[in-house]
């Protein structure tokens, strides 16, 4: 009894925030589209030139540790489009080299689906990516050569979002999935989103349970870092295994080299600007990697 009320106590706590008023928590939509086709045999990363849905190993037999990436809501890029989204491909890279098994989802392209920045296209709602995740992380945890009790999600802008989902295990009772991460990260992550039709909502809720990390841009305005310290606080106080940085004169994208420069008119109708920041994006790298093996050695 006292535990169910702590819970509700949290929930309460959340939707209380000033800066998140009557936010709720929405998971409508995870099954609508079809589950993805995951890749069983992994590919050549130096014959790589785009990032794709894909799966890449180090050499060797394992049991490797193993990454999930996923991509901003802007997706990969499609094929013979007019940009890639290079820096995924990079983080499959960088994560390879440091002995990591990766699969690289793409949530959009293979549901016919260029962009969900202004909001959910032939059904992938921010929930129909947390059960990509979690079908993922089940997905590589059969694979022979990937160490079971070494997984990871690495989720960014979009894919942020999907991380604070899954971060908690209320995500996975409702998705009804038993799988789910020894480690998550969120790296510049909407933590409250809000649709041109309908109510505001977030993908955070009380039940953080597993390590999760969040990394915020001061100068981020595409996803302010105060709606995320506002909704997470409260929870960290309660105990809850999470922790957040925040780089003062980050913005939204800082690890985005090929789109420095940049800029659009987001949902929210505000113009922002991505600003490519090598310093950031080397400790953020090294701040990732550092807690998966914190997290992992718990």
């Amino acid at each position: 009894m006292e535990t169910t009320f702590r819970v509700l106590a949290l929930a309460l706590a959340v939707f209380a925030m000033p800066v998140a008023a009557q936010v709720r928590y929405d998971m409508r939509g995870a099954d609508r589209a079809p589950d993805l086709a995951l890749p069983g045999q992994p590919s050549d990363i130096a014959s790589v030139t785009a990032p794709r849905l894909a799966l890449y190993k180090p050499e060797g037999a394992g049991p490797f540790p193993a990454l999930v990436l996923m991509h901003q809501c802007g997706g990969l890029g499609r094929p013979g489009g007019p940009w890639q989204n290079l820096s995924m491909l990079e983080w499959a890279r960088v994560a390879l080299r440091r002995g990591y098994v990766v699969l690289q989802l793409d949530a959009l392209e293979p549901r016919d689906v260029a962009s969900v920045c202004h909001g959910p296209k032939n059904d992938i709602f921010p929930s129909r990516g947390m059960r990509d995740a979690l079908l993922a992380a089940a997905h590589l945890r059969a694979l022979p050569y990937v160490d079971p009790k070494r997984v990871a999600y690495a989720g960014f802008s979009w894919g942020g979002g999907v991380g604070l989902g899954i971060g908690s295990n209320r995500s996975a009772g409702l998705l009804k999935i038993a799988q789910r991460y020894d480690a998550v990260a969120a790296v510049y992550p909407p933590c409250i989103y809000r649709p041109k039709n309908g109510a505001p909502y977030t993908p955070i809720q009380p039940g953080v349970d597993k390590p999760l990390l969040v990394l915020l841009g001061g100068r981020d305005n595409e996803t302010p870092p105060a709606e995320c310290t506002s909704l997470l606080g409260p929870l960290k106080e309660a105990g809850e295994k999470l922790e957040w940085h925040l780089y003062p004169d980050a913005t939204h994208c800082w690890d985005c080299k090929n789109l420095h420069g940049r800029t659009k008119t987001d949902i929210k109708g505000d113009l922002v600007e991505y600003l490519y920041d090598e310093a950031v994006t080397r400790d953020t790298e090294s701040r990732l990697f550092t807690f998966f093996e914190r997290a992992f050695a718990q």
